[in-house]
């Protein structure tokens, strides 16, 4: 009802405003500065090297308060590169502009020009010359929003959230400049940044299950992908030898604080490399991104030190669960075992589940939480690897790894399979178990295996979570705080 109430009494204002002719939105004003360049000009003027100055400034920015006395105010002013306070004075700026002022409300989007000062309290001020209304608000700006507990509404109204959050800007920021870092890294490797399809034929690349479409004027369904993996290899079937794509990803499945139904990966190949050379790279990768965005290795997340500094421990999946569980390494051996042991952990499992799969599940429940440091977990069960490359030495295996910090899966990469015949057989195996009941297995896709008939080269590929990344290097707890338009569940009453 205040809100309301507020409301309407904008409205009200708005209308008398426009009756008097007052344009709330006036257009073609240029901005010459931004605050965060005249704090850093003038943070070590004092008032006399200012007063020397023969300049005049102009800036536009959201009112974010206001102090008012009488013929005089004190507004602050928030642009994309910060806040400055700014003095308005009805001599200064006329009496007409003055009259407009003392009628706005926080939230207003204004201009102004004038010089720089430093007031009694040695606050460092632009003296208002002229003011100028650029966008009137119509709803107001939240109070108290630093203190609401109801994260939903930040993320239904993001755009309040920057607003009003100053740290949430910073965190959208250092995304940015994570991506940017990361491209950096690559091009200097000569890898080619490529584009493929999101609207697919076939979901495949990734073990999920899809968003489905239809194409009208083909005719057709399609899939939203689930990964671009198939495609980036086929270029590298096609000789470009070393491409990533920095993509957004789409999976129909749950939601989590781990989770979003669209995500962002990168994903890059490299032909004449292997999985343990992928290793080598993904540790310069998060080094070189963390000294441009911390300045060293360490930091904290979440209250757990983290140290990203080289060489990372590497350890496969069987020898990760007997280091930190206490199992009868037999229990990693066969199959009706492991099924009785992953039942005795709570977990949903079938009984016709193949031993891969269960020590994969074994692995999940007891060592991911229990993996803080950097750790490459390596040598994954064929059965959960359809698309990778058999270890020489035991083919039940795969040359994969996972990266693991915090507790989570961070990237994924693995030799990969340039076998035809090898690879129409894993597509197969995962057709069986989708007629079995299970949707999240590899479809079957004759058109990759007759690229991989044409000769792909001996390659490497990776994926990277860049949300997860970004969780890691802004101390974000969830991935919806660095999404900016993360999907939340439908309210009954949809409010803005």
């Amino acid at each position: 009802m205040e809100e309301s109430e507020l409301l309407r009494k904008r409205i009200e204002k708005i209308s008398a405003l426009k009756a008097e002719g007052v344009d709330l939105y006036p257009n073609g004003v240029c901005v010459g500065v931004t605050t965060e360049s005249i704090l850093e000009r003038f943070k070590d003027a004092d008032n006399e090297a200012l007063a020397g100055l023969n300049e005049r400034f102009t800036l536009a920015g959201r009112m974010m308060a206001i102090r008012n006395f009488g013929k005089a105010a004190f507004i602050n002013i928030q642009d994309r590169k910060g806040r400055i306070q700014a003095y308005l004075h009805r001599n200064s700026i006329g009496d007409a502009s003055y009259a407009l002022f003392k009628r706005l409300d926080v939230g207003d989007i204004v201009f102004i020009g004038g010089r720089p000062i430093r007031t009694k309290t040695g606050e460092l001020t632009i003296e208002a010359d002229e003011f100028m209304l650029l966008s009137k608000a119509i709803r107001p700006l939240p109070e108290k929003w630093h203190g609401l507990t109801d994260v939903e509404t930040r993320y239904r109204q993001r755009h309040v959230d920057l607003i009003v959050n100053p740290k949430v800007r910073e965190v959208f920021i250092t995304r940015s400049r994570i991506i940017n870092a990361i491209r950096q890294f690559m091009d200097e490797r000569d890898f080619l940044e490529v584009e493929t399809p999101m609207m697919q034929p076939k979901a495949g690349g990734a073990t999920a299950r899809p968003f489905e479409t239809h194409h009208n004027a083909l005719g057709m369904d399609l899939y939203l992908r689930i990964a671009p993996e198939l495609y980036l290899k086929r270029l590298i079937t096609g000789g470009m030898e070393r491409v990533y794509e920095i993509n957004r990803n789409f999976r129909n499945e749950g939601i989590s604080t781990f989770h979003n139904p669209e995500f962002t990966m990168m994903e890059f190949y490299q032909a004449y490399a292997t999985y343990e050379d992928l290793m080598d790279m993904t540790e310069e990768l998060f080094a070189s991104v963390a000294m441009k965005i911390f300045g060293g290795l360490k930091f904290q997340y979440q209250g757990m030190d983290i140290d990203l500094t080289p060489p990372w421990p590497r350890i496969s999946v069987k020898e990760s669960i007997l280091r930190h569980h206490d199992i009868d390494p037999d229990v990693l051996e066969d199959q009706e075992k492991a099924y009785a042991y992953a039942c005795k952990l709570g977990l949903e499992v079938r009984k016709t589940e193949p031993l891969g799969k269960l020590v994969t599940a074994i692995f999940e429940e007891v060592v991911e939480k229990e993996l803080v440091q950097p750790t490459f977990v390596t040598l994954y069960p064929v059965e959960v690897s359809p698309l990778s490359r058999r270890n020489g030495k035991d083919p039940s295996l795969t040359d994969r790894f996972e990266l693991y910090i915090a507790g989570r899966e961070i990237a994924n990469a693995f030799s990969e399979l340039n076998d035809p015949q090898d690879q129409r057989e894993r597509f197969l195996m995962q057709a069986r178990e989708r007629e079995e009941g299970n949707e999240e297995t590899h479809v079957m896709d004759e058109d990759y295996v007759r690229v991989l008939e044409y000769a792909m080269p001996p390659t490497a590929g990776e994926g990277i979570g860049i949300d997860r990344l970004v969780m890691l290097f802004t101390d974000s707890p969830s991935i919806r705080d660095v999404i900016l338009f993360p999907h939340m569940r439908k309210r009954d009453k949809e409010t803005d």
